[in-house]
């Protein structure tokens, strides 16, 4: 494959922290991505919420089917640039193995529950997950990933200055991912695709679920054009496929502006390798100055019609209620967590490192088994809890 002169060569990788054997027939960053598709971690997003709980429907996307979506933008929009795609494709489908259950929502509970014990972070998470929680190779904790697959996902939404992430200074002390600099272009391919797939599906789960309508959204920037569009072009077009040819249309704009402005910026800023690309002091891939503004329109619409409104804040409080039960639970009675976690319990050598356990045993896991282990610690709580979340 014909790589651009500022793209990561999978010949010329930093190794990973135990040494392995290269492959025959992959590349380092295939390895790297094949690891993570098969990791546990990875199924387990299947049952994660992205918007709305797992339980409530199944058309709209999981933790999973986000990642994968992401994965696709991401190859996309790196083959298009002439970077290393199997890279990109691997941050992409990393990128949010931390997530706790019920999402951010959930995030935020355990982020205040862990604040004693310094806190918590999704994308630190992902590193622990990576470096540490999977454990299945005989040799190594972890993936054993590449260095520049472990610099992406640390730092493809850019530099991480100031107080670590506990989970991310732990990696970062073992494995200096140069933390203070920009990543690769993939790693920043990969933050654009994240941006470009949420923003699409947001739209239709928005829509799907009933908290806005095609009319609600036809007056927003670029969304409006892309419905007269297709309208013009397919009169009388049944809702439906009206509405899948619209925001295919948005999903476009956003691809080929990403595109086409980090083809001019790569030429610009003269980049002649990837050590170029991550001391330029500023990203390369970013939406332009044209097209952000009406980003920011939709998101803010979003947020006010889908991310707050009422039907799913009343299951963000519902569900926060279970974090906050649950972490204090496993906090004061560790026994209760499966067998797998009790080496980790017993080599903890104080709180704040038994906290930290309970917090990866919460993080990892799913809606479904968040709320199971709710109803088998608290019964009648859980039954309250639960007849309010179908409602």
């Amino acid at each position: 494959m014909s790589y651009a002169p500022y793209a990561t060569m999978p010949d010329r990788s930093r190794g990973r922290q135990v040494p392995e054997e290269e492959s025959s027939f992959r590349s380092p960053y295939q390895r790297d991505r094949d690891r993570i598709i098969h990791a546990s971690a990875f199924r387990r997003l299947k049952h994660k919420t992205q918007v709305f709980v797992e339980h409530e429907g199944d058309s709209y996307r999981t933790r999973l089917t986000h990642s994968i979506e992401v994965g696709q933008v991401g190859r996309t929009i790196a083959g298009a640039l002439g970077l290393n795609q199997e890279l990109t494709e691997a941050v992409a489908l990393a990128h949010d193995l931390g997530h706790t259950p019920f999402g951010h929502t959930g995030e935020d509970a355990l982020h205040a529950l862990m604040a004693p014990y310094g806190g918590f972070d999704h994308n630190a998470q992902a590193i622990r997950i990576v470096t540490s929680l999977e454990r299945h190779y005989a040799e190594f904790d972890g993936l054993n990933l590449t260095w520049e697959t472990l610099e992406a996902i640390a730092k493809h939404n850019g530099p991480v200055v100031g107080d670590l992430p506990w989970a991310l200074a732990e990696c970062n002390a073992a494995v200096d991912l140069e933390l203070h600099t920009h990543a690769s272009a993939e790693a920043q391919v990969a933050a654009l695709a994240d941006d470009i797939a949420y923003n699409n599906h947001d739209l239709h789960d928005g829509l799907r679920a009933g908290l806005f309508t095609d009319d609600d959204i036809a007056d927003l920037p670029v969304i409006g054009a892309a419905y007269r569009a297709v309208d013009s072009r397919y009169p009388g077009l049944d809702r439906r496929r009206r509405r899948h040819e619209a925001l295919r249309r948005v999903f476009g704009v956003m691809v080929s502006d990403v595109i086409d402005g980090a083809r001019q910026r790569l030429s610009d800023s003269g980049a002649q390798s990837v050590e170029d690309v991550r001391n330029l002091g500023a990203p390369v891939v970013v939406f332009s100055d044209r097209l952000w503004p009406d980003l920011k329109e939709i998101r803010a619409f979003l947020f006010t019609r889908m991310y707050r409104a009422p039907s799913v804040m009343r299951k963000r409080a519902q569900v926060s209620k279970v974090v906050e039960t649950l972490f204090p639970h496993f906090l004061a009675n560790p026994q209760d967590m499966p067998d797998r976690w009790q080496g980790d319990i017993a080599a903890a050598g104080d709180e704040t490192a038994l906290a930290r356990v309970v917090s990866d045993y919460i993080a990892g896991m799913t809606d479904r088994f968040a709320l199971q282990e709710h109803r088998r610690l608290f019964p009648e709580e859980a039954a309250r809890a639960e007849a309010e979340l179908h409602r």
